[in-house]
């Protein structure tokens, strides 16, 4: 979303200059609101429930996106992404400390180094898919990786 964001409005959704920043503002106004109800959620649902709605709601939004290319929709679509990211980076990273398999240590070095790769290659690999097909393409992509995240979640202990 940081990388991409401001090219999906302008390219795809072709939204008045001013408008440009518009998503990526929705996305993060979401994410930091949501890291705020994250720790209350976790604490009434459970960590593995909020991670399999994380994930579904990060591939709800970027399908809202996808397959509804208008500003509002789009920016409907990013608010809904930035709730479904906010929690899960704070919630693997509290797992990761309680690991059973391994040192604290190990384990959230671990999950640093997979985020950390994460954040190098995902920005090249999108541009790559959007190359070869298109922006929207690449960001359904991504939707399926957060549904991934939610079938994950429900064979992880968390």
């Amino acid at each position: 979303m940081f990388d991409w964001s401001g090219v999906y409005f302008k390219k795809v959704i072709q939204a008045d200059k001013d408008w440009v920043g518009a998503g990526y503002t929705a996305f993060m106004s979401t994410m930091a609101l949501g890291r705020f109800g994250a720790d209350w959620l976790a604490a009434r649902l459970g960590a593995k429930r909020v991670i399999q709605l994380s994930g579904l709601l990060t591939a709800t939004g970027l399908l809202i996106a996808v397959l509804l290319p208008t500003l509002v929709t789009a920016m409907l679509g990013f608010l809904l992404v930035g709730f479904g990211t906010s929690s899960v980076v704070p919630l693997v990273y509290s797992a990761a400390g309680r690991s059973k398999h391994m040192s604290a240590g190990m384990a959230l070095a671990s999950v640093s180094t997979i985020g950390f790769l994460g954040f190098l290659l995902g920005p090249p690999v999108i541009g790559l898919v959007a190359g070869a097909t298109s922006l929207r393409v690449s960001f359904a992509l991504i939707a399926f990786m957060g549904l991934c995240v939610s079938a994950v979640a429900t064979r992880v202990r968390v």
